[in-house]
């Protein structure tokens, strides 16, 4: 289960109406959709704070313009419950909440996990959870970083290779046999056998099969909403790179570094490590690694050299993430660790039960890892 923590409280007065909605198997976005259909209003009047996935249950607030809350309180749709409806002054934005607090059951724990549990929160409670994006961010094929960076270098026929994907990833045959036909070359029996839920790709092969090797012309059938979320990929997994190899000394801060203030997001250059290694300690502040981008603040020293290094074994300049057509990431610092918020647990017959909080934007996932090791 995942709980929303607000920003702040609607007022209780004003022409948008704040409600909480409980669902169950269904995206933010499938849900607004319902909801707005049973209220009788345009999508686009909907707010939202952030995104909730699919699986599990999560209880977010979404905004309703010029609607009477005893109108909704109550009101239970299909996998949508409105647990309460309060008036506020503005439409929700994205961003405006605080963090989530998760409550995650973890079966088949081993016997003995009450005893090493404690230990594993103590550590993440002092030196911070390491802010991966994970596995989760990469897509069902665990590839959407790749097509990413090969879109950043203008690398064509790699993402468009990216995109159709490894039949070693895949589960099903028929698609497992499409995604062969293509590295066969074959393009019409790979479109004759990608499955109908694989729109992008059988966009793409449609074109090549009537333009074979024209691979920029052919990725221009993809969505450009899927172009943004595989370039916020490639930005994540290099981001990721960045915790690994800062992982041992996560909870300092270096000279060169862009440290990150918990209490406001604010980012300062750090000149003397020894100046601010005591708040580093505290929690107050954090070293940052990038969201990759054509216009993201450079650390320098150590931090920037390194940096400079991941970027060099992927291929890619900084510039290059401008690819026009409104495709510009812009880029930012991101904390490489975040505070873990009121964690307990218990051990029962169905295994464990934690619960935890995070700032908006980390992980569970990242977490679970240092709990269960096992990912």
């Amino acid at each position: 289960m995942v709980e929303e923590i607000p920003a702040y409280e609607p007022c209780g007065s004003g022409e948008h109406c704040y409600l909480v909605i409980e669902k169950r198997g269904i995206t933010t976005l499938e849900a607004i959709r319902r909801v707005a259909r049973r209220l009788h209003v345009p999508e686009r009047d909907l707010g939202y704070a952030g995104m909730k996935d699919a699986a599990g249950v999560t209880r977010q607030t979404v905004s309703v313009q010029h609607i009477k809350p005893e109108q909704v309180v109550g009101l239970e749709l299909d996998d949508v419950r409105i647990l309460s409806a309060v008036r506020h002054t503005n439409k929700l934005k994205l961003g405006h909440l605080k963090g989530n607090r998760f409550r995650i059951r973890v079966a088949g724990a081993s016997p003995d996990a009450g005893g090493h549990v404690p230990a594993i929160l103590a550590v993440l409670l002092e030196r911070g959870v390491p802010n991966f994006f994970g596995h989760q961010r990469y897509g069902a094929q665990a590839n959407s970083h790749l097509i990413g960076a090969a879109m950043v270098r203008r690398d064509w026929r790699g993402a468009v290779d990216r995109l159709i994907g490894d039949p070693a990833a895949v589960r099903d045959e028929q698609w497992r046999a499409a995604i062969a036909a293509y590295r066969r070359g074959d393009i019409v029996a790979a479109l004759r056998g990608m499955p109908g839920h694989c729109r992008s790709e059988r966009d793409v092969l449609q074109r090549l099969s009537g333009r074979p090797e024209a691979w920029e012309k052919a990725f221009t059938a993809v969505h450009p909403r899927l172009k943004r979320l595989y370039l916020s990929a490639c930005q994540s997994y290099l981001f990721d790179r960045v915790v690994e190899l800062r992982l041992a000394e996560i909870d300092r801060v270096m000279a060169g570094d862009l440290a990150w203030k918990h209490a406001n997001g604010a980012c300062f250059l750090v000149e003397d490590a020894g100046v601010e290694t005591p708040r580093a300690a505290r929690f107050e502040i954090s070293a940052t690694g990038p969201m990759f981008g054509c216009r993201m603040k450079s650390p320098a020293g150590v931090p920037l050299e390194l940096e400079q290094r991941i970027l060099a074994e992927a291929g890619i300049q900084v510039g290059q993430f401008d690819l026009g057509g409104g495709l510009r990431m812009e880029g930012e610092r991101r904390p490489l660790r975040v505070p873990l918020g009121k964690p307990s647990f218990q051990v029962d017959g169905e295994g464990l039960l934690v619960e935890f909080s995070l700032p908006r934007g980390s992980y569970a996932t990242s977490v679970l890892r240092e709990i269960t090791k096992t990912f």
